[in-house]
Formats: C-alpha cells, sequence, structure tokens
C-alpha cells in the first residue's frame, strides 16, 4: 500500500489533506507520486491523519517511492485486482462505441432474429447477476466474490462485442457494474467504484432504465459522503430523485433516494432537511413486499432504525442515536441473518457514541466486537467507521482498554 493509497482509504482528498497538513495541494501529488518524501517535521501529524504510527508510515513512503511493479517483468495487479477492473472498463466503452457506430450505419440490417437472441443473452445475464447479488450479500468476506463478478463482466464485454446492437444488454450492464462498484467500494477502492458507477449510469440511461439509473447515481453519491463531499453527494442525489420520478412508483427507489439524502443532510449539519428525508424514506412500508429486487436494490425498510440512529450520531442527538441503534440490534441480531457488515457498522456507531459521551466502557464493549466482526468480514465499509470511531476515542486514551482497541483498529486499517 502507498501513501496514496492509504489517504484515499480515508476518504482524503489531496486538497483536504493538504490543508489540514498546512502544505500546498501539489506537494501532496508529489509525496503521492514518490517524486519527494514528506519533510520530517510533516511526518507526525501526517501519521496521526493516516492512523498510522510513524514505523508504518516509513513503510508507506518506501512503497510510494518504489518503482511499479510491472517494470520488473512481474504483474502490476494481482488477479481480477483493479487493474483487472480498469481494462474491463475500457473494453466496455469501446464496444458500446463501436456498437453505436454500427446500429447507425446499418439499422435496417438488424433483423428479428438479431434482436431476439440478444434479449435472450440479456436475460440470461439478468438471471446470473441476480444469482451474484445473493451470494454477495450473503458471503461474510465480500472480496471472495470478486473473481467470478470480473468473469461475469469479461463475459458480457464479449457478448456486447458480439451483438449489432446493444440495447437491451445495457440493463445487464448497468446492473453489474453497480454490483463491481459495491466490491471496489467495500473494499476500500472508491476511484475503482467512482468509476464502475459511473458506467452503470450511463449503461442504464442508454438501456431507458430509470430505477436502475437512479440507483447508480446513489452508489456513486456514497463514494462522495466516503471523502466527506457531502454538497456533491447532496447534488447527485437531486439528480436521482428526478430520474427516479420517472421510473417505477411501485418501487423503493424513490425512499433510497430519501433515505441517503438524509445522510448527505446529516453530514451537512442540517437536522430538519435530515429528519424530513427520514421521514419520507420510511413510506416504502406502504409499498409492500415486492418494492425492491433483492439485487441491486435491496432498500425495504428494514434498515431504518439504524439509519436513523447513525443519523443522530453525525448529528450529535446521542440520546435518539442510542434508542434507535439498539432498537436495530434487538430487531435484528445476528444469529436471524443480520449482515456482520451491517451489524459492525451498528456497534462502531454504538461505540461513537460512548466516546462522545467519554464512557470508556461503551467504547470498549460495542468498539471490540465491532472489530471482530470487521475482522471476519473483510469490510472496508465498517474499516471506515472503526477509522472514525479512532478519532473520537483520543481524550478515552489514557485508559489502557481503549488505547488497545484503538491500536487494533489501527493495525486493522493497515492490512
Amino acid at each position: 500500500m502507498t501513501l496514496r493509497d492509504r489517504r484515499k482509504s480515508l476518504g482524503y482528498s489531496q486538497e483536504r489533506m493538504a490543508h489540514l497538513l498546512g502544505v500546498d495541494r501539489t506537494t501532496v501529488g508529489r509525496w503521492d507520486r514518490g517524486e519527494h518524501e514528506p519533510q520530517p517535521e510533516f511526518r507526525p501529524k501526517l501519521a496521526e491523519l493516516l492512523c498510522v504510527d510513524l514505523v508504518t508510515l516509513d513503510a508507506l513512503i518506501k512503497e510510494s517511492s518504489a518503482p511499479p511493479e510491472g517494470h520488473a517483468g512481474s504483474p502490476s495487479h494481482d488477479a481480477h485486482g483493479s487493474g483487472d477492473d480498469d481494462m474491463i472498463r475500457r473494453e466496455f466503452l469501446r464496444v458500446i462505441a463501436m456498437a453505436g457506430a454500427l446500429a447507425a450505419l446499418s439499422a435496417e440490417e438488424v433483423d428479428a432474429v438479431a434482436a431476439d437472441a440478444e434479449r435472450e443473452d440479456a436475460a440470461g445475464f439478468l438471471r446470473m447477476n441476480s444469482h451474484l447479488w445473493q451470494v454477495y450479500q450473503l458471503a461474510r468476506s465480500k472480496r471472495s466474490v470478486q473473481p467470478v463478478v470480473s468473469d461475469q463482466l469479461s463475459a458480457l464485454n464479449e457478448s456486447l462485442a458480439e451483438r449489432p446492437t446493444v440495447g437491451p444488454l445495457c440493463a445487464a450492464a448497468g446492473d453489474l457494474f453497480q454490483l463491481a462498484g459495491e466490491l471496489a467500494f467495500d473494499g476500500n477502492r472508491q476511484t475503482d467504484a467512482a468509476a464502475s458507477y459511473s458506467l452503470a449510469a450511463s449503461a442504464s440511461k442508454e438501456a431507458g432504465a430509470f430505477d436502475l439509473w437512479a440507483c447508480a447515481l446513489i452508489r456513486h453519491a456514497y463514494v462522495e459522503m466516503a471523502g466527506g463531499h457531502y454538497r456533491e453527494a447532496v447534488g447527485l442525489l437531486s439528480v436521482a430523485e428526478r430520474v427516479a420520478k420517472r421510473g417505477d412508483s411501485t418501487l423503493s427507489t424513490r425512499q433510497w433516494v430519501a433515505a441517503v439524502q438524509a445522510e448527505a443532510y446529516a453530514g451537512s449539519g442540517l437536522l430538519k432537511e435530515c429528519e424530513q428525508a427520514l421521514d419520507a424514506a420510511e413510506k416504502v412500508l406502504d409499498l409492500g413486499d415486492h418494492a425492491h429486487n433483492g439485487g441491486w436494490l435491496r432498500f425495504d425498510g428494514s434498515r431504518l432504525a439504524e439509519e436513523r440512529g447513525a443519523r443522530y450520531v453525525q448529528l450529535g442527538a446521542l440520546d435518539k442515536a442510542e434508542a434507535a441503534l439498539t432498537t436495530a440490534l434487538k430487531q435484528a441480531p445476528l444469529a436471524k441473518g443480520h449482515s456482520f457488515r451491517r451489524r459492525g457498522v451498528v456497534l462502531a456507531d454504538l461505540a461513537a457514541i460512548g466516546a462522545k459521551r467519554r464512557d470508556p466502557e461503551q467504547v470498549v464493549v460495542y468498539g471490540t466486537e465491532a472489530l471482530r466482526l470487521a475482522r471476519e468480514s473483510s469490510s472496508g465499509y465498517v474499516a471506515r467507521r472503526l477509522q472514525a470511531l479512532q478519532a473520537e476515542i483520543g481524550s478515552l486514551a489514557g485508559d489502557h482498554r481503549v488505547a488497545e482497541l484503538g491500536a487494533e483498529i489501527a493495525a486493522l486499517s493497515t492490512t
């Protein structure tokens, strides 16, 4: 891992990092590229921001300065890694561009037999995509799903390249690129996630699939919020809201937009707007059991208590937050299928409440359990919540149990 990887995994932009360190953005850029090493006077603060010790920071600096692996004749990315994803995305864009040109030149030559074959192909991919979403939801370690998703993306590209038009297959691509983005986001590869979500939105728009398109925009907003860019997220979600209104009103897309808008408003410190958005999200409970498909659209209202609790944590309304989060744990205990990722996030939020109250016992009890689930699930999403917790517990570090928890979170962050 390089300095750049570490910085991005924690959601810092170059501008934000530069501001916190009191240097120019171009200086952070030179550190990222390994052109210069951080001067000694900046290293303690840099290590603190990156949640590592000075020894680990030194290793990150050396890794940043090392030549790319590919220069020595070894592969520059491991199997099904971010380089593989980038190649698949480029191939998809190439195929779409070629298909568009061919369709314009020979639309009259595309007969009904070819169109039927393409629809049949699309149906097969959609069925497989649906299965992969289920596998993703059930997988304890999300990264274990990456190879089969990459293989499915490669197969989709091959099928696209063989077709004179790509309309029906675009919906399958919009679906599958969202799953690829989820895997990247959970693995803290936020640039890859954003690129996949952008392609998903473009493919969904091409297919005229408004709900699918809106969901891609919602997921892209999560990437912005992970970087602390709440204003940008509000803008994306405003577009998602307009797109969703053109979709199927019996689906929960509009309510999911509202739930994520609540997070963006909370991050911006807007309590009234946040609560209004949460109230709008609760209307999902009026839609019935078929408001989602369990794949690219999974919002069913079952997470409303934990969502409300997490938003109140952001806004500092601790009593309201604790009541909602405690309810969330009781409603969906792990033994009844509550995912490791979801439960880990709720526990991390409860630990954060303890930190804000200066209650070391609450921090240790909930934080330790969240850390265990983060390790067992390899979830970057839970790890990010724990990193946020680590920033909160500084004043409690005099308690040896809290100090040990902080050290373990730091160690998790470097693996």
